[in-house]
């Protein structure tokens, strides 16, 4: 398969923007793809801003960031991604929406086009299964936020090839990122370690154990984590923790993997992490902060 020059992202939230910076930056023209258009313009600003910061920090040259905004382009038309050499997707983590725009994309983009899934523990074969091209359907899972974290998980669907994986592999290599590569078994490999850790904190503090403090404080200093359970679960989003938890149940079969009551009634409340400024801890008015000293 020939490098690739082309790539479609579609969806313009954190994690999309943070792989449509890195493949921008990295010289691979770029189409963001988002049926929000307020979310698009949120999305070309912040990485536009953070190029600006990586100039500024010397980290890329003024060519290199002049470059990579010239190849980010903004679309609510997804028939815009028809000529890309890859897609990938990072929409919400519902098997259901991934499946309906992989048929579209599959009518859409070139027939040697590779569709690539963000999913965090959805089944690539099931969405493969929604296309004609199951060989060319593989899991890309970058890790948040994108441009900073140095892994990509790589997921091979029961009909993925060789040429599809290595042509991934060598973009994800592209980008600065560490592979690793999963076989497709519900989480993978980093959520089917780290959900049941973030599960069990919740229990912790479900149960009374100790306080949410004392838990993140605990894994923090006792376990060398620079981020405790239950702040992590602010960070990632609550919501997406129970999904996760939930794909884990269903797709292995064990009650082990239930999703703790607390973390279902968090997101029932709509309490779902730093995004929506309340999760476990209250992050409004700058009331707690990332990586400092949370509080109520």
């Amino acid at each position: 398969m020939a490098d690739i020059t082309r790539m479609g992202v579609v969806g313009a939230g954190q994690m999309g923007a943070g792989i449509a910076q890195l493949a921008a930056v990295n010289g691979v023209d770029v189409w963001l793809y988002d049926l929000d258009s307020e979310a698009l313009t949120k999305a070309h600003k912040s990485i536009s801003n953070n190029i600006q910061r990586l100039l500024t920090k010397g980290q890329i040259s003024q060519a290199t960031s002049v470059d990579a905004v010239k190849r980010l382009r903004c679309s609510s038309r997804l028939e815009d991604l028809h000529s890309v050499d890859i897609v990938v997707e990072a929409i919400v983590e519902s098997e259901q929406v991934k499946k309906s725009l992989f048929a579209n994309l599959d009518k859409i983009v070139k027939s040697s086009a590779i569709l690539a899934s963000n999913t965090s523990s959805i089944s690539i074969t099931r969405l493969a299964s929604a296309t004609c091209r199951p060989s060319q359907v593989i899991g890309m899972h970058f890790m948040n936020p994108p441009p900073i974290m140095k892994l990509v998980e790589i997921i091979r669907g029961a009909d993925t090839s060789e040429d599809t994986y290595c042509a991934t592999k060598c973009l994800a290599e592209r980008f600065g990122k560490t592979v690793i590569c999963s076989q497709d078994y519900s989480g993978f490999i980093v959520n089917r370690i780290l959900m049941p850790m973030i599960n069990e904190a919740f229990h912790t503090l479900y149960t009374g154990v100790a306080t949410k403090e004392d838990i993140d404080t605990g894994m923090k200093l006792g376990t060398n984590h620079p981020m405790g359970p239950l702040e992590l679960a602010d960070f990632i989003g609550l919501d997406v923790c129970l999904s996760i938890m939930k794909v884990l149940q269903a797709g292995l079969g064990d009650d082990k993997y239930a999703p703790c009551p607390l973390l279902v009634q968090y997101v029932d409340a709509g309490k779902l992490g730093k995004k929506r400024g309340v999760g476990v801890y209250d992050y409004r008015d700058g009331a707690a902060k990332i990586g400092g000293s949370p509080r109520l």
